[in-house]
C-alpha cells in the first residue's frame, strides 16, 4: 500500500466569517490574561472553544480529511466544497437537566467551529464520500483524472 502524504501545513483563513479575526483577537488579548489569573467565569467561557484536530493527506488517488469531533452529532456537521476549498463546520450542543425533590440543575453548553483548507488538486465532486464513526469524521475525495495526469516527474541534473 502506498504511504500517505501530508498535504496541508497551513489552514486557510475563513473566508465567509469576516468577524472571525476580531473575535479571535478579543479572546486572546482581553480574556486569556484574566483566565490565567483565576477568574472562573472567563475560564468556563473559553473552555467552550472548539478547535478540532484535522489531518489532510493524500492516499493513493484520494485526498483525505480526518477530523476528531467528539461530542458532536453527525446532524450538526456541515461540509461544503467550493472553488478548490473545503469548509467543515459544526456545532456542539449539550444540555444537562437534573430534577430531584430538593434540587434542580440545568446546564447548557454550546460551541461551534469552522475550518477550511485549500484543496491541492481538482477533485471529482460527485464521488466525494464521508463517514462519521466514534467521533471521527473522514472525507474521501477522489482526484480528477486531469489532476492525476498533471503530476510530472522532474529530473534533477
Amino acid at each position: 500500500m502506498e504511504k500517505a502524504k501530508e498535504l496541508v501545513t497551513k489552514e486557510t483563513a475563513p473566508r465567509s466569517v469576516p468577524l472571525w479575526d476580531v473575535d479571535s483577537w478579543f479572546n486572546e488579548s482581553l480574556l486569556r490574561p484574566f483566565a490565567s489569573v483565576g477568574f472562573p467565569r472567563v475560564k468556563s467561557f473559553l473552555a467552550e472553544d472548539i478547535v478540532p484536530s484535522m489531518d489532510v493527506f493524500e492516499e493513493g488517488d484520494d485526498l483525505v480529511v480526518k477530523a476528531e469531533l467528539p461530542g458532536i452529532k453527525k446532524e450538526d456537521i456541515d461540509i461544503r466544497l467550493t472553488d478548490g476549498l473545503i469548509i467543515i463546520s459544526g456545532e456542539k450542543k449539550k444540555e444537562d437537566e437534573v430534577k430531584r425533590k430538593d434540587y434542580y440543575k440545568w446546564e447548557r453548553s454550546y460551541g461551534s467551529f469552522c475550518r477550511s483548507f485549500d484543496l491541492p488538486a481538482e477533485i471529482q465532486r460527485d464521488k466525494v464520500k464521508s463517514t462519521f464513526k466514534d467521533g471521527v469524521l473522514e472525507i474521501r475525495m477522489p482526484k480528477s483524472k486531469e489532476a492525476i495526469r498533471k503530476e510530472v516527474k522532474v529530473r534533477v541534473e
